[in-house]
């Protein structure tokens, strides 16, 4: 599947890095689907990804440093290049796929 550009707003706050304005938008919200959708080189330092499905989703260059995924579904999610200092990641992911995919560029598989 490719990745994509949504038009959904909240989506849209986050491809414009107003990571505080979707965190304070979506508090309402339980949960969110960005699956397959494109974060390639974007600073989300900050966000609260709480219940949002990142299934496929490709952060390439991405800035995630500090995010909490551990209540977040990164099946088959992209993090090539990306700086991940600092996050925590769902237990099913183990530490291999996350360094694959950060150094290769693969797609996370969960256990």
């Amino acid at each position: 599947m490719a990745v994509k550009i949504i038009d959904d707003p909240l989506y849209q706050l986050l491809r414009n890095e107003q990571v505080d304005d979707f965190n304070k938008q979506r508090k309402s919200l339980d949960t969110l689907d960005f699956s397959n959708c494109d974060f390639r080189g974007l600073d989300l330092r900050g966000l609260d990804a709480s219940g949002i499905s990142f299934s496929g989703a490709y952060f390439r260059g991405a800035d995630l440093r500090g995010i909490d995924f551990t209540q977040s579904n990164l099946r088959g999610a992209s993090l090539a290049s990306s700086q991940v200092s600092g996050c925590y990641f769902p237990m099913e992911l183990a530490p291999e796929e996350i360094e694959l995919s950060i150094s290769r560029g693969t797609r996370m598989r969960y256990r």
